[in-house]
């Protein structure tokens, strides 16, 4: 580990509604001056939410709330409680050795304890990584390797079969338009029969 001590804790505990069946896990969320909202992926130029609204809503402003200028979020935990997603970040604590969000310089000192939260979850047998660093500290926690962009790996985690699915990035550094990654996300969503429902 890096001489720099400044080791952050996340600022959230999961968000796990009753019945999750599938878990979204990021990396870690921004220093708190770029947030808009106290949620997950609260960085206004971060595209999460709006991939969501384009998949489900057709409008990629679905979740913002314009007067606000901030993510809607309690619309996005109605949205999240309705279609049993839970959503949280692969580290619990980490460092920032270049003092913004980029994963490219993010330490992660304290993973997830992904165990315990499958085993508190019966029905949750669906993890998606939104990044490359969070497929990474996943693959470490289960002893799988890290799948293709789009693409699954299943591991035996206390005796149940979980598939691991890893996602692009919905950073904007990230070189996909939002409507490529949205397809990406898209194609998931079908293929866990959560896109089925009309809103």
């Amino acid at each position: 580990m890096s001489n720099n001590i400044n080791i952050e804790r996340h600022p959230w505990t999961p968000f796990i509604p009753d019945g999750a069946k599938i878990l979204f896990l990021g990396s870690f969320p921004p220093k708190e001056d770029k947030w808009c909202m106290d949620f997950y992926y609260p960085n206004k130029i971060n595209d999460f939410w709006r991939v969501i609204g384009l998949i489900f809503y057709n409008n990629v402003q679905y979740f913002w709330h314009t007067e606000k200028s901030a993510f809607n979020k309690d619309k996005i935990i109605t949205f999240l409680e309705k279609h049993k997603i839970a959503i949280a970040d692969s580290a619990i604590e980490a460092i920032r050795h270049n003092n913004n969000a980029s994963d490219k310089f993010l330490e992660i000192i304290t993973p997830i304890n992904l165990v315990d939260i499958l085993c508190a979850n019966s029905e949750c047998n669906n993890i998606v990584s939104t990044g490359q660093k969070a497929a990474e500290v996943i693959a470490n926690i289960t002893n799988t390797t890290i799948p293709k962009i789009g693409n699954y790996v299943e591991a035996i985690i206390k005796k149940r079969v979980i598939r691991i699915y890893r996602m692009p990035s919905t950073s904007r550094a990230y070189p996909l338009s939002l409507p490529q990654k949205a397809s990406f996300y898209k194609t998931l969503f079908e293929n866990l029969a959560i896109l089925n429902q009309n809103e």
